[in-house]
């Protein structure tokens, strides 16, 4: 019968088991499949965000994305396409029930054991759904695995007990960028951004015309002329990390932040007062608009 038999939550640095579904199948096959499951588990941050490992009767499914991974072992005949939109259901909840900080800090398995009545509850309306009620996010989700297919893995590879675990790799795989999506644009947002490109362009022209001048007759300029590029190169990375996703933004932005205003402090002189508060002023409104513009609490509903 197609259908999902087991689903865990685990975090992918080192692969501890976060929380699971407490089925209890005693066929030999499952209990196999559970051990290579935990064995693959420990494995993740070597692999694409998204992998299928088929095996005859049973395949295992994983999903990853920032600190965990969602896994889950299905039939064989179910359908990779409705796995794949169980284990991102099962990431958004799991996502929405923890923070960062609590999953990071967890020191023992099954730390958040309760959300196993989460996985039940999301397994059950999955198994008990109707692929017809799926049509349009059917053809979507299809769409992106044609895209960006899932590495394939063999269940039965002794890779997944011992070669692997002692540093070996299953082959070469290239890595699958998820696909995040962004809270709406602000006009306030727009503002940054403008402001932001005139920075930078300011930047860049009295950068140039400083250097021009620093390479023929004053070469101890060279300070001012990186300080002039850092801040423009700045101000294009700060609006590359409003509009798109990022790892570590709030890292990035307060390092982006602290390079534009050491830059303009070094600068005085060459800038008044006005000059270096209205670049700093800049900077900060465009990093309040990059820590503010989150990614959006749940994708697009699965249809099930």
């Amino acid at each position: 019968m197609s259908m999902i038999f087991f689903a865990c939550v685990v975090r992918v640095r080192d692969g501890l088991p976060l929380s699971a579904s407490t089925d209890f199948h005693l066929n030999q096959d499952f209990l196999e499949c559970r051990k290579r499951l935990k064995a693959l588990s420990s494995l993740l941050a070597r692999y694409p965000s998204r992998g299928t490992a088929k095996g005859r009767n049973l395949s295992i499914h994983f999903l990853s994305s920032g600190d965990i991974a969602c896994m889950a072992i299905c039939s064989s005949s179910y359908s990779t396409i409705m796995a794949f939109c169980f284990l991102e259901e099962l990431r958004w909840e799991f996502a929405a029930s923890y923070n960062t900080r609590s999953i990071n800090s967890a020191s023992r398995p099954y730390a958040f054991i309760e959300f196993d009545n989460t996985i039940q509850k999301v397994k059950h309306h999955f198994n008990s759904s109707r692929g017809s009620r799926a049509k349009g996010s059917w053809e979507r989700v299809e769409e992106e695995l044609r895209l960006q297919p899932p590495v394939q893995l063999q269940l039965e590879a002794t890779e997944l007990l011992n070669g692997l675990s002692n540093g070996g790799h299953a082959g070469g795989h290239v890595e699958v960028v998820p696909t995040y999506r962004m809270q709406p644009v602000t006009p306030l947002g727009i503002l940054s951004l403008v402001l932001n490109i005139m920075c930078g362009a300011l930047n860049l022209i009295r950068g140039v015309h400083l250097a021009e001048y620093s390479f023929q007759e004053d070469h101890e300029g060279i300070g001012n002329v990186v300080a002039f590029f850092l801040p423009f190169l700045a101000c294009v990375f700060q609006c590359y990390l409003y509009l798109f996703y990022s790892s570590a933004r709030k890292v990035k932005t307060f390092v982006l932040l602290f390079c534009v205003c050491s830059c303009n402090i070094y600068l005085y002189g060459l800038r008044n007062l006005w000059q270096i508060s209205f670049h700093i002023g800049v900077a900060s409104l465009s990093s309040y608009q990059i820590l503010t513009r989150q990614l959006l609490e749940k994708q697009p509903d699965c249809g099930v």
